[in-house]
């Protein structure tokens, strides 16, 4: 069965296209143009001079919906359907720090859901190696320092889908740890850190290729200590992540992580269980978090506790209050995250054989439809 998508407002990493054509054969982009002449389709879709965007990955993120991820089962297939409303078609789930046999058993559920559902492209361990200092909002007791046997009985959970491990690179058996885990295949992230500047660099030599929530829980950047920002943004290996929800990182200095690391910044939300839902109380992990007006701290506490974020509110503060180009906040969400998990030659750009997840944006940037390796998944 073959779909058209007609009359739209392309916008990927590579430009924008107006009065473009797609074709859509299953579950991948067979062709494109521009202009009123396209090939037949089964089905059509008159975007009608909308936007039409790749559709989101997300390299970080904890639930949404009321739901949190590492409770398993329903709650996390609720929790990815709340995002994918809101234009996230491929997630890497995120689990905090837990016992290791508690998430031994979360990253095997997680391999089974990703066999089943290839729209989950793995797990992402933000714990349990950090420092106990930069932690934020995962449980000190359940920190521990690298161990190659249980990075080993971890990866033999996962069986093949550990994306991501957050590690901080100052800890006995760090580095090592590194080795292990780029040998296996794993993109690793520093971060929840003391790293400086140096420890960073040879991190990165190592062959760590991401930054964990730049800016946030680790150095800042210090006129005499520039830290492991200033250490990814001077390394075209690196790229950083970033929470752009307005209060994680100020616009402004997302818009200087942008100019300093072009092409190498991906957004993602961090997002807890009240991403696209309602203030309240909520559990991240085992820790008790408050909302109030968007923002989640754990309770009694002024530490922020990952973001209410989804990724389209992402696009809309990077574009009008961040005024970063449209076509970069687009990469960002995109062509950016799929090159750090080295599935750019299928995934974030609307081009021929490229999976066909859109999303249809108006005006205002906001979601009209969502569109996942061929198939409608959400409409508002």
């Amino acid at each position: 069965m073959t779909t058209l998508f007609s009359r739209a407002r392309k916008l990927d990493a590579h430009g924008q296209v107006d009065d473009f054509w797609m074709l859509v054969e299953g579950n991948s982009i067979i062709s494109v143009g521009s202009g009123p002449q396209h090939p037949p389709a089964d089905f059509q879709v008159d975007v009608a001079g909308r936007r039409l965007v790749p559709g989101f990955l997300d390299l970080h993120g904890h639930g949404g919906g009321g739901f949190a991820f590492d409770d398993g089962g329903e709650h996390l297939v609720r929790a990815l359907a709340t995002h994918r409303a809101h234009g996230t078609t491929r997630s890497v789930v995120s689990l905090v720090a837990n016992p290791p046999a508690e998430l031994r058993a979360s990253l095997a559920a997680i391999a089974d859901l990703a066999r089943s559902d290839p729209l989950v492209l793995g797990a992402h361990l933000e714990g349990p190696f950090m420092a106990v200092g930069r932690r934020g909002a995962h449980n000190a007791q359940f920190l521990l320092e690298p161990d190659p046997a249980l990075l080993e009985e971890l990866l033999n959970s996962a069986r093949g889908t550990l994306r991501q491990i957050t590690i901080a690179p100052e800890l006995v058996g760090a580095m090592e740890s590194i080795d292990v885990l780029v040998e296996a295949g794993v993109v690793v992230a520093i971060g929840h850190s003391y790293a400086d500047f140096a420890i960073a660099q040879e991190a990165f030599d190592r062959g760590a290729r991401l930054l964990t929530h730049a800016f946030n829980a680790m150095s800042g950047i210090h006129h005499r200590a520039p830290g492991p920002v200033v250490a990814a943004f001077e390394d075209a290996r690196v790229s950083l992540e970033l929470i752009l929800d307005g209060e994680h990182v100020h616009p402004d200095v997302a818009a200087l992580t942008f100019r300093s690391a072009p092409g190498r910044v991906a957004l993602v939300t961090d997002a807890m269980a009240a991403a696209g839902s309602t203030d309240g109380d909520y559990r991240l992990g085992s820790l008790n978090v408050a909302v109030r007006d968007g923002t989640a701290l754990l309770r009694g506490t002024t530490t922020i506790a990952g973001s209410t974020l989804t990724q389209d509110r992402a696009l809309r503060v990077a574009i009008t209050r961040a005024h970063i180009p449209a076509v970069d906040a687009v990469a960002a969400l995109t062509l950016t995250p799929a090159k750090v998990l080295g599935i750019e030659h299928r995934h974030g750009l609307l081009a021929p054989g490229f999976v066909a997840d859109a999303v249809l944006l108006n005006s205002a940037w906001e979601v009209d439809e969502v569109w996942a390796d061929g198939r409608r998944i959400a409409q508002r």
